[in-house]
């Protein structure tokens, strides 16, 4: 130990300096304690918090392993033959294969069938349009011809390439500069980085209509499903909303989270059931609110990673049963169901009435009784969901979308990619695949089931 410099100190300083060590040594035996506090605290993952699987880290490969089950064997399946070919070649033997006998003027029938599937060569189709006229000569006036409505002049890309660009660029994640490199390796098209921008740009007049039109589809739901997450715009922080309704997906930008960006899409409107996590911009939304049980079972799932071996796993059983009911309402009947919910409800009040005792219970005993009515809605009602797995799946392209592109470098970009979010999960919940719905958009022909 290296002895400190001895420095002559007056009484009254010596007094100051042991308060001052007194008031140190007490924020640091503060600081040890909060210290070791945390230590006995398990780490956040994906499986007991909000947090996505991709940042458990490492530290994931620590986890027991379950043990490995033998798989049985499953029989052997083969691409079945397409029920419409394009082209059929039959072909006749002309001699035996075995002796060499000549057969080709005998009777045959067919002994095998397969199919041989390719792709031709895509090149662009260049239409060059010509328009003719001349001067009049009654008023000495000219006069040019008019140019065909669906080839007008302008852009000189038509709705197939444009469509094909979105759908490379907002369902596939392809970049500008790759776009332009996948067009010209794949297609022989040449077309610049600014070119498919300005394509993407033409078409922010009809995403917009479109998506003012699924907003009026949506507030006519009983029930809307909503989640959000964090998106860039010009390097700035911004929210990314999603609503989903039985025949309605709306995808809005904001610059912020805050619950008016829901109140400002509902124009009013107030849905039988709303469901969502337990963000506080999500509540108050609608008549009755179903929460996202699989968020909750996260948060029980830390209790129990906490220590409590009461409580919480108890009330994690309590909700796995809920969710296989729930999964079952198909087929029960409607006073079986009912009695179910009352079942749910009772063995909740009885859980929540016994004594606990671990910290994290105590802990999760508040979240549960703030939360308490709004638990078992899709109980009571059969087309409600127990969990927001439908919003989560939706918003998720968007989310790797972010991860791959790092966000937009435009808000009229970012307004681009939720139409076409919108527009492609409208069609999607009616059946309608993306590049077919994001074509007839361009070609004008958009319209809602």
């Amino acid at each position: 130990m290296v002895l400190p410099p001895r420095i002559r100190l007056s009484e009254s300083e010596k007094d100051a300096l042991l308060l001052d060590q007194a008031a140190l040594i007490e924020r640091l035996a503060a600081r040890i304690a909060e210290l070791e506090a945390a230590l006995g605290k398990p780490r956040k993952t994906s499986s007991n918090s909000h947090l996505p699987p991709s940042k458990d880290g490492p530290g994931r490969g620590d986890r027991p392993k379950r043990p490995r089950r033998k798989r049985p064997s499953r029989p052997g399946k083969s691409r079945p033959l397409t029920e419409t070919p394009d082209k059929t070649e039959r072909r006749m033997a002309s001699e035996c294969g075995h002796c060499g006998m000549d057969v080709s003027g005998a009777r045959q029938r067919c002994r095998q069938r397969h199919d041989h599937i390719e792709l031709p060569i895509i090149r662009p189709v260049v239409t060059r349009v010509e328009l003719f006229g001349g001067r009049c000569g009654g008023w000495g006036h000219r006069y040019k011809a008019q140019a065909p409505e669906t080839i007008a002049p302008g852009s000189p890309f038509g709705p197939g390439i444009r469509s094909l660009l979105m759908y490379l660029h907002h369902s596939h994640h392809v970049g500008f500069e790759r776009l332009s490199r996948m067009a010209r390796e794949l297609f022989g098209l040449t077309i610049s980085e600014g070119a498919i921008a300005n394509a993407f740009r033409r078409a922010g007049a009809d995403l917009a209509t479109a998506s003012e039109a699924i907003k009026r589809k949506l507030v006519t739901a009983r029930i809307i499903a909503s989640d959000e997450t964090t998106t860039r715009v010009d390097g700035m922080t911004q929210w990314q909303w999603v609503f989903i309704s039985d025949k309605a997906v709306l995808h809005k930008i904001a610059p912020r989270r805050a619950k008016s960006v829901a109140e400002d899409v509902l124009a009013g409107h107030r849905p039988d059931v709303w469901v969502s996590d337990r963000y506080a911009g999500q509540q108050e939304l609608g008549s009755r609110h179903q929460v996202c049980l699989a968020h909750v079972l996260r948060d029980v799932q830390y209790a129990i990673d906490s220590g409590d071996t009461v409580f919480a796993p108890r009330i994690r059983d309590h909700l796995r049963w809920a969710i296989r009911v729930g999964k079952r309402r198909s087929q029960l009947k409607d006073g079986t169901l009912s009695a179910y919910a009352a079942k749910a409800d009772n063995k909740l009040d009885a859980l929540m009435a016994a004594p606990v005792a671990h910290p994290a219970g105590k802990t999760l005993l508040k979240q549960v009784k703030a939360w308490r009515t709004k638990f078992f809605v899709f109980m009571t009602d059969r087309d409600v969901p127990a969990t927001n797995n439908i919003s989560e799946r939706e918003i998720r392209p968007s989310v790797i979308f972010r991860k791959v592109t790092n966000g937009f470098r435009s808000d009229w970009g970012a307004q681009i990619h939720a139409g076409y979010r919108s527009v492609t999960g409208t069609a999607r919940i009616n059946g309608k695949p993306a590049f077919d719905a994001i074509r007839d958009l361009i070609d004008g022909k958009f319209a809602l089931a």
